[in-house]
């Protein structure tokens, strides 16, 4: 791979969910990652799925960058050993935050927050606020409606096409990034042509 990525963000759960293979992937994801020299920005948080995926690139002496609101700070939920931990004063602080440190970003099983923190930064993309790449790892299988649903727009006319496969999808880690890196941004067409 000729990765130019130097550090990717992964929006994902604060919970672990009830599948066994989900702290796997932390693992393997990790794997990728050290192995072609990339850093995590994530939400900082110490439980979950994102703890498990800290822990991960922590034991490998991986770079981790954690951002998270003061406000869940106070709930103890901070990780404490990151290598980064920066505090904001909102989410909306967090998302620009997380925004500005990665060069592109993945969602992992998660629950609505997750996708309100992938779903920005895909708007972001379509209207050419960045460039970077948007991508889903589809854990077996778990965001198979969720994609289904992003079909259903297109077909009703609310979303291009174009802008639906700007969402790179895969469920292996290593294709998911094969994908990144062979990521071109699409020319802004956020709305449809008026038919007549």
């Amino acid at each position: 791979m000729n990765n130019q990525f130097k550090r990717i963000a992964i929006f994902c759960g604060s919970n672990t969910g009830n599948d066994p293979v989900f702290p796997i992937i932390c693992d393997e994801v990790a794997n990728v990652f050290v192995s072609q020299k990339i850093g995590l920005v994530y939400g900082g948080a110490k439980v979950g799925i994102m703890g498990l995926l800290a822990d991960a690139m922590l034991k490998r002496q991986a770079e981790v960058i954690g951002v998270m609101p003061r406000k869940i700070v106070g709930l103890e939920v901070a990780h404490e050993n990151l290598t980064e931990l920066h505090i904001v004063d909102s989410m909306h602080e967090r998302k620009a935050m997380m925004a500005e440190l990665a060069d592109g970003f993945i969602m992992l099983p998660g629950g609505t927050g997750t996708l309100d923190e992938f779903f920005e930064v895909y708007t972001w993309a379509q209207l050419h606020y960045h460039q970077k790449p948007c991508g889903i790892l589809n854990v077996n299988g778990y965001f198979d409606h969720l994609l289904q649903f992003m079909d259903v727009m297109v077909e009703r006319k609310f979303i291009r096409q174009e802008n639906r496969d700007m969402i790179l999808v895969d469920s292996s880690p290593v294709v998911l990034l094969e994908k990144f890196i062979a990521h071109q941004p699409t020319p802004l067409m956020k709305w449809m042509a008026t038919e007549t």
